[in-house]
């Protein structure tokens, strides 16, 4: 047999035998036996490389570094799922799918909602062509030279027309648990979850690290199903098993509603026995031909649903109770635990608030606490149980000093604050609240590289962040940096004097100023020079300013120190004007009136909406009340619309709200 044969027989063979180990689970073949053909292929290849096919069985085991992912434009938007919480969620959607298609029962398909990577395959030809993710929806990253290492996803199938395949890539908890293992005996961090675990996996340069994570991939959808004659999804759910593709088998054909709630509510309890995490459950409805009826909102198809769990409770350990001192000087009692692991990451810190809470929950040092994460993301401890104390168990005693420079707390409130201006803690928090996300957004200043510049004498306060470049060079030879990565910092510092003047006005830790005070104080005042002179009645008579809001924003302007501090940042170049869209002086439908907005809005955001409703001089909230004036609601509008309906509230539709703004727009 001559080399080529050779090489195409060794490649069909090892893609067989990659089908049976990592999607059939039934190899046979032993390891020393795969092994061995493996390496007399790429023996073969080493020695005629040009017969070497891109997406040959050796490419798996990765080794091509890249210097970026290129993007990729999505030819069908990948769109997220709208959520369901509980039964009468569920129930709501059954009910508007029925009432669409004006039907009296509805066939459901029911997968597990996998926690990883949302992803995308696209063929041609028959041959594996790349693999995207999702991004924002319509633009991901080109990370084929990752996702091919993923031992289950066929380089070949039977279907020559281009077809997009799409799914979800993850990490196996047993993978997850030995790769934390191995890291942990190497000093390394440990990965938090098996979900940022794959992101991260997927994301490497180099696809030898993708490889030796040792990813799986289920796959949910057939983009180009009905065009390929089915009218079903799980008829194309099993032509994607029948191409290669690996497919969830607990998935479940449901006649109606009924049999879907039955099915939530077994794999509620056999979630734990899954050998991948999941998140909740996805409801489409299987008929395929209802699609273009039923149709889509801006971000989500209205033909499928997802079920999330309610947050997982856990018990540990309470080990110590540990104060942090924040930007304002605020003193929080945080919860240091024995670390254990909720919906997939490892917990071993989570807030207190403050005394009031502690004490009200009677949570003493060396109780068993039960533990989750609010709203699946933030940790925190819900109770002791009582009923499992030893008796050594030690009562809670509020901190009286700072935990950093040793001042007396004052308690203002139900918390306490560090008063020293001089508080070294508080200044490395303010900094790192100047440079977040939601203030003047500095990428490269995350939270301990600023410390770390703190305790080196490189940023003692907030102007010295535009002095950074002074010290480029010390920086540079500082072990973790390098040339790229502080340009790149660099650059971000500068591209932050174009923010507008409502994120350094959020940027700067005024007390009682959040995001939303900000906006209304920049776009009433359109420059700081006129906040800075204004008066506490005048900033009392603005609406949602209070009296204590309005002083705390007054004594911050009078402050000799905050004053020559503005002066500096002025002196950089840093804007100081609102750039965003002025508040109309002419009375028009919504001014004075409280709105609500409930529902997906198609034509807009819902943050764009909202800042257009602001900007002509409503009040936009987020619970319907009877001091509501006005609900604005999309589609999938729930329970708020509902509550508005009861109380006789007006409520307008998205077209109603477009007509009226652009009749405002006229006006003015």
């Amino acid at each position: 047999m001559n080399p080529e044969e050779r090489i195409k027989e060794l490649t069909a063979l090892l893609e067989r035998y990659n089908y049976e180990y990592y999607v059939l689970d039934n190899p046979s073949v032993d390891d020393q036996e795969y092994d061995r053909l493996m390496n007399e292929l790429i023996m073969l290849e080493n020695q005629y490389p040009m017969l070497k096919s891109p997406h040959s069985p050796s490419s798996r085991v990765g080794g091509q570094v890249i210097s970026s992912f290129e993007k990729i434009t999505h030819k069908r938007m990948m769109l997220s799922l709208a959520n369901a919480f509980n039964e009468d969620d569920l129930r709501a959607f059954d009910r508007r799918i029925k009432e669409t298609l004006k039907i009296d029962n509805v066939e459901y398909m029911c997968e597990m909602k996998i926690d990883g990577l949302a992803m995308s395959l696209v063929y041609q030809n028959g041959e594996f062509r790349y693999a995207a993710t999702r991004g924002d929806g319509n633009v991901g990253e080109d990370v084929s030279n990752n996702v091919m290492t993923i031992k289950s996803i066929p380089s070949k199938i039977d279907i020559l027309d281009e077809i997009e395949v799409r799914g979800e890539v993850f990490m196996p908890k047993k993978t997850l648990q030995k790769l934390n293992e191995e890291r942990e005996k190497m000093g390394a961090t440990l990965l938090a979850n098996a979900r940022n675990a794959a992101a991260g996996s997927i994301r490497q340069l180099d696809s030898s690290i993708a490889a030796s994570r040792k990813l799986d991939a289920f796959w949910y959808y057939f983009v180009n199903a009905s065009e390929e004659g089915f009218n079903k999804h799980s008829d194309s759910l099993d032509k994607l098993k029948e191409l290669g593709f690996k497919v969830n088998p607990e998935r479940r054909i449901c006649k109606n509603i009924e049999e879907v709630l039955a099915y939530i509510e077994e794999y509620t309890l056999k979630r734990p026995t899954l050998a991948y995490d999941i998140d909740g459950i996805v409801i489409k409805v299987n008929d395929l031909n209802t699609y273009s009826k039923l149709g889509y909102t801006a971000k989500t198809p209205k033909w499928a649903i997802a079920y999330k769990f309610p947050p997982e409770e856990v018990v540990t350990k309470l080990k110590d109770i540990i104060f942090t001192v924040g930007r304002t000087g605020k003193i929080t009692p945080n919860a240091d635990l024995e670390p254990a692991r909720v919906q997939g990451s490892l917990i071993s810190r989570a807030t207190l608030h403050n005394e009031e809470f502690v004490s009200s929950k009677d949570i003493r040092v060396g109780d068993m606490v039960v533990i989750r994460k609010a709203g699946d993301v933030i940790p925190e401890v819900v109770k002791s149980v009582i009923e499992r104390r030893k008796g050594q168990e030690q009562p809670f005693k509020m901190a009286t000093n700072c935990p950093v420079c040793g001042s007396v707390l004052v308690k203002i409130d139900a918390n306490h604050y560090c008063v020293n201006p001089y508080c070294d803690a508080k200044h490395i928090e303010g900094l790192i609240h100047f440079c977040s996300k939601n203030a003047m957004d500095i990428e490269g200043l995350g939270d301990k590289i600023i410390e770390q510049f703190f305790n080196q004498g490189f940023i003692r306060s907030i102007p010295d962040i535009y002095r950074l470049e002074n010290h480029k060079e010390k920086i540079i030879v500082t072990d973790g940096f390098g040339e790229t990565s502080v340009n790149k910092m660099l650059q971000a510092i500068q591209k932050s004097k174009e923010n507008s003047l409502e994120r350094l006005l959020f940027g700067l830790g005024i007390r009682e100023v959040g995001e939303k005070t900000a906006k209304i104080l920049a776009s009433c005042f359109e420059n700081i020079d006129k906040l800075m002179e204004t008066s506490i009645e005048d900033l009392e008579a603005i609406r949602d300013i209070g009296e204590i809001s309005s002083r705390s924003i007054y004594e911050f302007f009078k402050n000799e120190h905050n004053i020559k501090m503005i002066e500096e940042l002025k002196s950089f170049g840093i804007n100081m004007k609102y750039l965003g869209r002025a508040k109309t002086t002419k009375p028009n439908f919504f001014s004075g009136k409280t709105v609500v907005l409930t529902g997906t809005l198609t034509t807009m955001t819902r943050k764009k909406a909202s800042d257009l409703l602001e900007s002509y001089g409503a009040k936009v909230t987020s619970s319907v009340s009877k001091a509501t004036d006005t609900v604005i609601y999309g589609i999938e509008a729930g329970s708020k619309l509902d509550k508005a309906n009861a109380l006789n509230i007006r409520t307008i539709d998205e077209a109603e709200f477009v007509n009226i703004l652009k009749s405002i727009e006229e006006e003015n």
